[in-house]
């Protein structure tokens, strides 16, 4: 796998270290978390490099006008949430990739906006925990690849591949995921003339770059241990989750449509992979996927590399067909 470096703080794999699991060095980092309370076994926890908060989340986020922006390109990708009466939003990955958390409130509800590049899963979530909102930061640890992310109210820990609590306070709470999906910027804004997009952070980052180049054609994960995914499926290929099932991209996107477990799967091309190209916008088509249930309303997902899949739900179900 080709890895760019950059002289600012980089995406969290790179300069990765794998130091062994220390609960009482990370006590001194992180004082006010209650490592006697957790789901995980601490051995699987490994640095990723950057300290707490060494990959900055995004706190209010400034919009602007779809019709405003100028920089992205049709193809780029984009993590889109809409809300009820709200303008729809777009996320752009090439913000994502370097701040992989933004904490945003859209219609009086606070949100985490998450990326998690090593997995590739890209999801919202209602950010209240007992309706009391919280806000999330990088906490520069990861588990099976994927982020472990963190509280400012509490301090805990939290794996975002799939919402849950696994250390401190609020060990076994599980944030609840909103819909939002992945899609090219073209698609977002001729669908929402009116929506909003984030605009560019103002941090020194080189934005519209892939700092993993290469990564989602690897043999395979960088910093992942543990199995690879059953039925000889590629480590890196992408799947597509909704709860406990998961698709495979390949399988959609041969068939252009699935209608199964009162699911419907839809594939059309048009957006660029974020983990290819050295530059987003270049990167090879994956297409967009959009996933809803039989009435046609949108379903939370997410569309992970398989090895994360199987990480983190070693018991799902994978839909193959015949």
């Amino acid at each position: 796998m080709r890895l760019l470096t950059y002289l600012a703080v980089p995406a969290l794999a790179i300069f990765a270290l794998t130091a062994a699991a220390d609960p009482v060095q990370w006590a001194r980092e992180w004082p006010q978390t209650d490592f006697t309370r957790t789901t995980i076994d601490f051995a699987e926890v490994i640095s990723g490099g950057p300290p707490k908060d060494g990959i900055p989340a995004i706190w209010e986020p400034a919009h602007i006008p779809a019709a405003e922006e100028t920089r992205l390109d049709d193809r780029e990708p984009v993590l889109t949430y809409e809300h009820a009466g709200e303008a729809a939003r777009a996320y752009p990955i090439r913000y994502l990739m370097w701040h992989e958390i933004v904490n945003d409130v859209v219609g009086g509800l606070p949100v985490a906006v998450t990326y998690c590049p090593l997995c590739n899963s890209a999801m919202v979530f209602d950010a209240r925990v007992n309706g009391i909102r919280h806000t999330f930061g990088v906490s520069g640890k990861l588990r099976h690849s994927d982020m472990i992310m963190y509280d400012r109210e509490t301090q805990s820990w939290w794996q975002q591949a799939v919402g849950e609590g696994v250390v401190g306070a609020h060990a076994r709470e599980v944030l609840t995921q909103l819909p939002g999906w992945m899609e090219s910027w073209g698609e977002f804004r001729d669908r929402n003339p009116d929506g909003l997009v984030m605009d560019e952070p103002e941090w020194r980052r080189a934005y519209g770059s892939n700092p993993y180049v290469g990564y989602d054609t690897s043999a395979r994960p960088f910093l992942y241990r543990g199995e690879n995914p059953p039925h000889g499926i590629n480590p890196l290929a992408r799947v597509v989750r909704v709860e406990n099932r998961v698709w495979t991209y390949a399988r959609l996107r041969a068939a252009g449509e699935i209608r199964e477990a009162g699911v419907v799967l839809n594939w059309a091309p048009g957006q660029a992979s974020a983990l290819d190209n050295r530059t987003i916008a270049q990167g090879r088509d994956v297409g967009t996927v959009r996933v809803r249930d039989a009435r046609g309303r949108d379903l939370p997902h997410d569309i992970p590399f398989a090895f994360a899949f199987h990480a983190f739900h070693p018991d799902g179900i994978w839909m193959l067909g015949e």
